[in-house]
C-alpha cells in the first residue's frame, strides 16, 4: 500500500510539473508571438522614419486584404492540423520561426517516429519542441553560412545545368514525405490523390489555389478514414 501511495504521489508530482511547464510555455509563447508581430509590423514604419517617408496605408491595406483572403482558409486548416502534431511548445516555435511544411513539421514527425511517441502525449510535446528548436538553430546557422558564401557560390548556383534541380526541390521533398504515409494507408491516400490530380488536370487554373484545395482533399481523406474505422468496428 505504501509503495502504491508513493507511486501515486510521484505521478501526481510529475503531472504538476508538466502542467506548470505547459502554463509557462503558453505564457512565453503568447508573449513572443506578440513581440514578433510588433517587430514585423513595425519594421516598415521604422524604415520609413529613418528614410523620411512612410508606406501608403491604403494601398498596404488593400494588398493585405487581397492576400489575406486567399490564405485565410489555409491558415485555419494548418493551425487545426499542426497543433495536435506539434504540441504547445513546438507550435509556438514553428509558427514564430516559419517554414513549417518544408522543415519544422517533417523534422518533428521524423523525431516522433524515431522515438515512437504518439500525438497528444507528453512525450510528443517534449520531442516536438526539442526537434523544432534544433531545426530552427540549424536553419539559422545554414542561412548565416549561405549569406556569407552567397557571392563566392553565385556562379555555381546560377549555372544552367543546376536549374532543373532547383525547380524540383519542393516536389521532391513533398513526394518523399508523402510516400512514407501513402504506403501505410493506401486506401485512404489514393482516392484524394487521384481526385485532386484529376481536378488539377481538368481545371489547371486551380493550381494557383492549391493551398485552398487542402480543405476538400482533407475532408475526403477524413471521410474515408471514418468510413474504414466504422467498418472495422462493425466487424
Amino acid at each position: 500500500m505504501e509503495n502504491k501511495n508513493g507511486e501515486m504521489m510521484k505521478d501526481a508530482g510529475k503531472q504538476a510539473v508538466y502542467q506548470q511547464y505547459i502554463r509557462t510555455t503558453h505564457t512565453l509563447g503568447r508573449l513572443f508571438c506578440i513581440l514578433v508581430l510588433i517587430l514585423l509590423l513595425g519594421a516598415p514604419f521604422m524604415m520609413g522614419a529613418v528614410l523620411g517617408t512612410r508606406p501608403n496605408l491604403g494601398a498596404a491595406g488593400k494588398a493585405f486584404l487581397s492576400i489575406g483572403i486567399v490564405y485565410l482558409v489555409s491558415c485555419i486548416a494548418e493551425y487545426i492540423i499542426y497543433v495536435p502534431m506539434l504540441g504547445a511548445g513546438g507550435t509556438y516555435l514553428a509558427f514564430i520561426t516559419g517554414n513549417l511544411i518544408n522543415m519544422k513539421v517533417p523534422c518533428a514527425i521524423t523525431a516522433r517516429d524515431i522515438v515512437g511517441a504518439k500525438s497528444g502525449t507528453t512525450e510528443n510535446e517534449i520531442i516536438s519542441t526539442l526537434s523544432i528548436a534544433t531545426s530552427s538553430l540549424v536553419t539559422i546557422l545554414v542561412l548565416a553560412a549561405g549569406v556569407m558564401l552567397l557571392i563566392p557560390l553565385q556562379p555555381l548556383l546560377q549555372a544552367p545545368a543546376l536549374q532543373p534541380a532547383f525547380d524540383n526541390v519542393v516536389p521532391a521533398l513533398f513526394g518523399a514525405m508523402a510516400f512514407k504515409y501513402f504506403r501505410g494507408h493506401l486506401k485512404i491516400a489514393l482516392p484524394p490523390l487521384a481526385a485532386m490530380s484529376l481536378l488539377f488536370v481538368l481545371l489547371p487554373g486551380l493550381i494557383s489555389s492549391a493551398s485552398m484545395m487542402i480543405i476538400p482533399g482533407g475532408a475526403l481523406a477524413i471521410g474515408l478514414a471514418w468510413y474504414y474505422f466504422r467498418k472495422e468496428q462493425r466487424k
